[in-house]
């Protein structure tokens, strides 16, 4: 397995002179970081790192990983950043997005269940700027987008795909325009019936840092390296 972490954005939002996911939690870590570990210490082992943005800073930073360049980031979003690493891998993968801070029980859960294609999900009331997601009848994600009406809750930007639907994954984020995330090649691939199970995270912490109130609460709920 391989794992995929997406860091090349610019982080507009935040306005930090740095990738944000190099931002330093209370404890003395990384964003960046504390994925590194977590995913080490549960084994997986080929982490690649999408970088565009000050990408040396990173990259001095965590020598021991592999790195794929987005030399458009300031012009595309996560789609053209993951289908940047994906399209030379042959794998089951693991990919998240550089500014997502998370329990490493989280990432157990995802483990324990990578028989199947997953989406993290928080069960939770959500506004405008969160990826949401609906299922269907039989329980899989249906619908996953910022536009999602009647959510179920949030996609957290946590997810696995089988090296079996890879090659689909790929294609279809090659069909995404610039602007578009990557739940834009997910629902691409939901089109034509590649199945996603909801990994159901409420119960453990996990904050996409985003805006300077989500940088607040994310060090407010992680001060230690656990």
């Amino acid at each position: 397995m391989k794992a995929v972490i997406l860091a090349a954005g610019i982080g507009s939002r935040l306005s930090r002179p740095f990738p944000k996911s190099l931002s330093v939690l209370p404890y003395g870590e990384t964003i960046l970081g504390r994925q590194i570990r977590i995913m080490r210490e549960l084994g997986v082992q080929e982490i690649i790192i999408v970088v565009g943005f000050k990408m040396t800073l990173i990259m001095e930073q965590f020598p021991e990983v592999y790195y794929r360049y987005n030399p458009n980031y300031y012009i595309t979003n996560t789609s053209k950043s993951l289908h940047s690493a994906l399209k030379y891998l042959d794998d089951d993968v693991l990919w998240m997005n550089g500014d997502v801070v998370f329990d490493k029980e989280i990432l157990k859960q995802v483990l324990d269940a990578r028989g199947e294609n997953l989406i993290c999900v928080d069960t939770k009331n959500c506004g405008e700027e969160e990826v949401k997601y609906t299922l269907n009848s039989d329980g899989f994600v249906n619908q996953i987008s910022k536009q999602v009406k009647n959510a179920e809750g949030e996609a957290v930007g946590i997810n696995f795909i089988r090296k079996q639907d890879l090659s689909a994954f790929v294609e279809a984020l090659d069909k995404c325009v610039d602007e578009d995330y990557f739940e834009m090649g997910m629902e691409f691939l939901i089109e034509k019936n590649v199945l996603f199970k909801p990994v159901d995270i409420s119960d453990h912490k996990c904050i996409e840092v985003d805006f300077e109130e989500d940088w607040v609460s994310a060090q407010k709920a992680f001060t230690t390296a656990g």
